[in-house]
């Protein structure tokens, strides 16, 4: 299908002064932020994609976009991450053995530096989508970044939790793939690939096993996150234009297998845990992050929104028990809000979010904000 939404397009956002500000993290990669900015804010938003997405999930033309709805409810400052995980970089698709620990470590501190010498002492609210969200919270309560004024957590967060069919492909997966195929990562355009390829035969055979829409990406995404058909949103929740083939590629490109062995660990730990306890440049990481957070000084004070939906067949409940984790040690300090009708990534990217669920995002941020005092 031809691709009518230009890759990586800015066109979504319209009446702002669009700046690109590039920085690199202590690890030598080079990240970005966009700033989004129509006017004076004393409340800066910051939003933070997932593993195989980018910054471009926020800015949509073809649906009212996150980017554009906080503009026209008062938040006239708004900038978008792209770290290691966005398909703006070939970082994905590279044989760099990373891990959560060190988007934590390296790639979320250095984003807030960046954005601190442009916005100074202004509040700072941040707004996380899947991995992006639990790296940014292991930075958070890991006490690598602080001084957040309100956090919206998409999904999942400190606790991470998935379907049986989803568990096994983690443990299993990555090593059959990457020993067996020779595929060190999965993309959802492999069904582009020549004819007879590996790549183009893996696509082939999980298309087969997804008769519910005709889109190969589709496919390939259910096959690489969450236990469903499909598994990242509901079909009814996303626009034509966005569950085109060629569109959803575009917007949840390809994903590097080594974070799956991260995810793995956490799953079968019930928690955010280091990958390696023996690596000494994470060692200023907790080990186990909600045990640590619980039994430990109650010195992070940033509110988190869990949000998640109700058919959430990525991380199913995890931001609910999550919630219930963190306000027995801080009650009343936490929210959750659960989105009925919504999967895993529908809520910031469904045709219909800027009436369902954005309205509970600026609630949450206004509360927290200039407004809310």
């Amino acid at each position: 299908m031809e691709n009518r939404i230009p890759r990586y397009t800015l066109d979504g956002v319209r009446d702002a002064e669009v700046t690109v500000h590039p920085f690199a993290t202590e690890d030598e990669l080079g990240l970005t932020l966009t700033r989004f900015r129509r006017g004076e804010s004393d409340d800066v938003v910051l939003l933070i994609h997932g593993l195989t997405s980018s910054s471009d999930m926020f800015v949509m033309p073809e649906i009212t976009n996150l980017v554009t709805f906080l503009h026209g409810n008062g938040f006239e400052d708004v900038w978008a991450l792209d770290f290691r995980m966005s398909n703006h970089f070939p970082y994905d698709m590279e044989t760099r053995r990373h891990t959560l620990d060190d988007i934590a470590l390296y790639d979320h501190p250095a984003a807030l530096r960046e954005l601190r010498r442009f916005v100074g002492a202004r509040r700072i609210h941040v707004i996380a989508h899947c991995l992006g969200s639990v790296s940014f919270q292991m930075s958070l309560f890991g006490r690598a970044v602080g001084d957040i004024t309100s956090l919206v957590a998409n999904s999942v967060g400190l606790v991470l939790r998935v379907h049986p069919w989803a568990r096994l492909k983690l443990a299993l997966g990555p090593n059959l793939l990457e020993y067996a195929t020779g595929l060190p990562y999965l993309d959802p355009r492999f069904v582009d690939a020549p004819p007879l390829t590996r790549r183009w035969l893996l696509a082939r055979v999980i298309s087969y096993f997804h008769p519910e829409c005709r889109s190969p990406a589709c496919h390939m995404q259910s096959f690489m996150w969450g236990s469903g058909r499909p598994a990242m949103y509901r079909h009814g929740n996303l626009r034509p234009q966005t569950h085109a083939h060629e569109r959803l590629a575009d917007l949840n490109g390809a994903c590097d297998l080594h974070y799956l062995r991260h995810i793995q660990k956490m799953v079968k730990a019930g928690q955010a845990v280091v990958a390696d306890r023996r690596e000494p440049r994470h060692a200023a990481l907790p080990r186990h992050y909600l045990s640590e957070y619980v039994n430990g000084p109650d010195d992070v004070p940033t509110p988190v929104l869990h949000l998640t939906g109700d058919h959430n067949d990525v991380f199913t409940d995890s931001n609910v028990v999550c919630h219930d984790v963190l306000s027995d040690k801080a009650p009343g300090r936490h929210e959750l809000q659960i989105i009925p009708g919504y999967g895993h990534i529908d809520p910031l990217i469904g045709k219909n979010a800027h009436v369902d669920v954005f309205p509970l995002i600026l609630d949450f941020l206004k509360r927290h904000s200039g407004e809310g005092h």
